[in-house]
């Protein structure tokens, strides 16, 4: 039987986590703009084992704070001495989201860039403020981003999954809506009103039901996620950095100047 105590589990810096049953409420706090960072993939990894095991939980809120889901994963953490042990927790964030036995749903304010986008992108329900800003700009810094190119195309088409990854253009929650990156685009002070509607609804059905029909209808894209996934680390990591145009991009954005391409 679900407990309706409350009860709460909070990291120190990067994360707020909140359990009242059936509801599991998890959000990045990583002032000013949520990047995620190493430890923050790590925070994130240990929130979602635990709500995992916690069998009174079926469903899972991710957001960031009023004004920005998250400006995305941490730049200098794309330094060729770090970006193996980033792509490898990023990843396994996303795989532990994609694998989870919970209804994901992401509640999307303000900035939602780069790897908070494809955070959200991964939740199995979308719900944006209209004024929300989307996009992955990695390209601008002269790299990819490797969930995006993976699982992008199977959300919203191939066409304009390239548009948004191979220009780096940013587009607002109403047009993400309009796309089918998200479900839902509303007026910023409707948003969590309709987080609840859908958390009222899905509170009345049967959990284990949900988490049989959630594993049901991921089979087939979850195999080709996990190999197309292991494709685009393995060009990211072996091919793409080592080209002097990756760490030039890092550098001029860390540097806060143009970046000089070479094409190599």
């Amino acid at each position: 039987m679900m407990s309706s105590v409350p009860t709460e589990t909070s990291t120190p810096s990067r994360l707020d986590l909140r359990l009242q049953a059936p509801v599991a409420r998890l959000r990045l706090t990583n002032p000013p703009v949520n990047v995620i960072d190493i430890p923050m993939m790590e925070d994130l990894t240990a929130a979602l084992v635990l709500i995992e095991a916690n069998a009174d939980i079926a469903t899972i809120v991710l957001s960031g704070s009023p004004d920005v889901f998250s400006a995305g994963v941490d730049v200098a953490a794309h330094a060729p001495d770090k970006v193996r042990e980033m792509l490898s927790k990023f990843h396994g964030v996303i795989h532990a989201l994609i694998n989870s036995r919970k209804v994901t749903i992401a509640c999307v304010h303000g900035n939602c860039l780069g790897g908070g986008a494809e955070l959200a992108a991964v939740c199995d329900l979308v719900y944006t403020s209209e004024s929300a800003t989307w996009g992955f700009p990695e390209i601008k810094l002269g790299c990819y981003p490797p969930v995006a190119a993976t699982v992008l195309s199977a959300i919203i088409g191939q066409k304009r999954a390239s548009e948004l990854i191979l220009t780096g253009r940013t587009i607002t929650g109403r047009e993400a809506t309009e796309m089918s990156l998200a479900n839902r685009a509303v007026p910023d002070a409707e948003l969590d009103s309709v987080v609840r509607e859908s958390l009222d609804r899905l509170a009345k059905l049967s959990p284990a039901a949900l988490s049989l029909t959630k594993k049901a209808i991921y089979v087939w894209d979850a195999m080709h996620f996990h190999k197309g996934l292991a494709r685009a680390e393995s060009i990211y990591l072996d091919e793409l950095m080592k080209t002097h145009d990756a760490l030039e991009g890092t550098n001029a954005f860390l540097e806060k100047r143009q970046p000089k391409w070479e094409g190599k």
